[in-house]
C-alpha cells in the first residue's frame, strides 16, 4: 500500500475506533436507499426520514407508485425534505429512467458495469456526482467512493488536499487509487467521515474533542 494509503487507513482506524460501525446507509431495501440519496440533497437526514415515513404511510415508496402518482401530490408528501417540488420532479425522472432502462428491475440494474451505470445516472437531470455515487455505493453495492463537503473539509484541514475546493473526481481518485477496492471499506469510511463532519469538524470545529485531533502529529 502507498504512503498515502497508509495515512488514509490510519485516519479510518482513528475514526472507527472512536465511533464504532455506523451501519450507513439507513433503509429497508435498495429502492428506499436510492430515494433517500435523492431526498437528502441540500437537507439534513432527519428531514429525509420524515419524508420517507410519509411516503410509506401513503404507500408510495415503490417505483410503480412514484411513476403513477401526480407530481404535485408527491411533492406535498415529501415536503419535509425541502425543495419538495424540485425533488418530486427528480424522483419522477429517476423512476422513469429505471423503468425505461431496466424495467424497474433493480437486480438487472446492479449487474450493469460501474462506470456505464454512473454515466447513465449522471445523465438524469438533478443527479450529480455525489448523489449518483451514493446510489452506486450504498444502494447497488458498487465499489466507488462518495465525496461530499465533509470529506473536502476534513482532508483540507488535515493537509491531505491543498484546497477545500479541489475537484470531486480528483479527491475520489485519492481514495480509490490508494485504498483496497472494497465496498464495505468505502461504505464505512465515508460514513465515518460524515459523522466526524457533523459532530466535530464543523465550520466552527471542535478540534480538542475530535478523534482526529492528533492525526497530523502522527504523519
Amino acid at each position: 500500500m502507498s504512503i498515502l494509503g497508509n495515512k488514509l487507513i490510519e485516519m479510518f482506524e482513528l475514526m472507527f475506533n472512536h465511533q464504532g460501525p455506523l451501519n450507513w446507509w439507513p433503509g429497508e431495501d435498495t429502492f428506499e436507499i436510492m430515494i433517500g440519496a435523492i431526498l437528502t440533497q441540500n437537507t439534513a437526514w432527519k428531514n429525509v426520514e420524515k419524508a420517507i415515513t410519509q411516503m410509506k404511510e401513503k404507500k408510495i415508496l415503490s417505483p410503480e407508485a412514484i411513476l403513477t402518482i401526480d407530481e404535485e401530490e408527491l411533492s406535498q408528501v415529501i415536503r419535509p425534505s425541502g425543495y419538495h417540488r424540485i425533488k418530486a420532479k427528480r424522483l419522477k425522472d429517476f423512476v422513469k429512467f429505471i423503468f425505461e432502462k431496466y424495467g424497474a428491475n433493480l437486480i438487472k440494474m446492479k449487474t450493469r458495469p460501474l462506470y456505464a451505470l454512473r454515466d447513465e445516472l449522471l445523465s438524469i437531470k438533478g443527479i450529480g456526482a455525489e448523489t449518483a455515487d451514493s446510489i452506486l455505493l450504498y444502494a447497488l453495492e458498487k465499489p466507488i467512493f462518495v465525496v461530499d463537503a465533509y470529506t473536502k473539509r476534513i482532508l483540507y484541514r488535515h493537509k491531505i488536499i491543498s484546497s477545500s475546493k479541489d475537484d470531486y473526481e480528483d479527491i475520489q481518485k485519492l481514495f480509490m487509487e490508494n485504498l483496497e477496492t472494497d465496498v464495505a471499506l468505502f461504505n464505512e469510511f465515508h460514513a465515518q467521515i460524515v459523522n466526524i463532519g457533523k459532530n466535530y469538524c464543523k465550520r466552527e470545529p471542535k478540534c480538542e474533542l475530535c478523534p482526529l485531533k492528533d492525526f497530523n502529529l502522527k504523519r
